[in-house]
């Protein structure tokens, strides 16, 4: 396994662990989740454990029933007792994050607003001093005037830049809509007035940044031990 795996699996192996019997499970999505949902796959055959998993996307949603994990949509009765996910940037300090490489920040998003707790799972790479400064911000957006809303989102500095698919073609989300990678705004230090600048815009759907949500990121490491990082601690 090579070690950017191996710190993917410790980290994911460690956050599966928190899961109790009986809890409603947010199912981020990415490669690192990927682990976490073969890890409680694993608890489920060996000591039956029951839980149930709200999956944040359809390829999540595929791992986890071949995992043997029973899962269900999200409704208005239904409270999340704990989601887990990973990110393309943690913020150290705050655990503020960047998501959205993978295309799902929207059901993420809404699965993480609807947990009790959320906690991250990533590899050391993914850490920053701000947000931005190893990924792009993205936007997701609706494909109706598109080209309108990346005017407005090159306006406030953004660089937007269509996210394409394999064959070339705009990458189209779970939702239906399109992607934004807004490079422009790096490095972001106020990201909750960057947050509402955004959402002020016609057009935009969601943005991947995630602020003042998670209680702890486990991070792995390519030893496979892992440490936490908390809100407040740098």
């Amino acid at each position: 396994m090579k070690q950017g795996d191996m710190a993917k699996r410790a980290a994911a192996d460690a956050a599966a662990a928190l899961v109790q019997d009986g809890m409603v499970v947010g199912l981020g999505s990415g490669s690192t989740l990927a682990y976490v949902v073969a890890a409680l796959g694993r608890r489920v055959r060996d000591e039956g454990l029951r839980i149930v998993g709200i999956p944040t996307s359809t390829e999540t949603e595929a791992l986890a029933l071949a995992e043997g994990i029973t899962l269900a949509e999200l409704d208005g009765s239904q409270i999340i007792d704990l989601a887990i996910d990973g990110a393309d940037e943690v913020e150290t300090g705050t655990l503020r994050l960047i998501k959205g490489l993978g295309a799902a920040l929207l059901r993420e998003k809404i699965v993480v607003e609807a947990s009790r707790r959320f906690v991250v799972v990533a590899d050391g790479s993914k850490i920053v001093t701000h947000l931005g400064e190893r990924a792009p911000l993205p936007v997701e957006v609706v494909r109706f005037g598109q080209g309108s809303t990346a005017r407005r989102l090159g306006e406030l500095g953004g660089k937007p830049v269509l996210r394409l698919d394999k064959s070339g073609q705009p990458r189209i989300t779970d939702g239906g809509n399109v992607i934004y990678d807004c490079g422009g705004f790096a490095p972001i230090r106020d990201p909750f007035t960057l947050q509402r600048q955004l959402k002020a815009i016609a057009g935009v759907v969601e943005s991947g940044l995630f602020l003042e949500c998670a209680e702890q990121a486990i991070i792995g490491a390519a030893d496979g031990s892992t440490h936490v990082m908390r809100p407040g601690v740098t």
